[in-house]
């Protein structure tokens, strides 16, 4: 009998969540399957996987192949790596031990590049927001002068102070003339 590691759709339209399951490759895709071993949720940012590693590990030692998607997810989780750092315990490359501790290197360098992503993406989100902010400002400072020059009430009173002045200035020369 061959055995996948594959995925199971479920969840409703256009929201889809996937079991990941160990299942006979002549089941059908949502059908009978062997074990469930996780869930995989590629709706959230960044996706969730919830994964029984001990269990895949298990099932991949034993020949269970897993599909493209499958192996990818798994890939990313470290269960190859274990898988493939298992089987040299096994032929005897290295001891357990130093599987271990190259296994809990990988995993602590994932950790510190997973951080790293997460504040890129924070800083991104931030910097985008504030861009949002300044452009939607200097609409508003647009706006604002727009309409304040719109509303500027030209005065007439401005020229007819001009045109009084000058009866006013002759009107003293009159007086002048008149005293004299």
């Amino acid at each position: 009998m061959a055995v996948k590691i594959r995925l199971s759709r479920r969840g409703r339209k256009k929201l889809a969540i996937y079991d990941i399951v160990v299942a006979d490759a002549r089941a059908p895709r949502d059908g009978r399957f062997i074990e469930k071993i996780g869930s995989y949720n590629p709706n959230t940012d960044p996706s969730t996987v919830v994964l029984k590693s001990e269990r895949a590990v298990d099932w991949l030692l034993k020949g269970a192949q897993p599909t493209d998607t499958a192996r990818s997810i798994l890939s990313h989780e470290g269960v190859m790596l274990k898988k493939h750092l298992q089987v040299g315990v096994i032929k005897g490359a290295i001891s357990q031990e130093q599987a271990e501790s190259k296994f809990e290197e990988w995993k602590q360098g994932k950790e510190g590049r997973k951080q790293g992503v997460a504040e890129t993406k924070a800083q991104q989100q931030s910097d985008a927001k504030q861009a949002r902010l300044d452009a939607e400002k200097k609409v508003n400072e647009a706006r604002a002068q727009a309409i304040a020059k719109k509303n500027v009430v030209e005065e007439p009173v401005a020229e007819a102070p001009a045109e009084e002045e000058a009866p006013a200035a002759e009107a003293p020369s009159e007086e002048g003339e008149a005293q004299a």
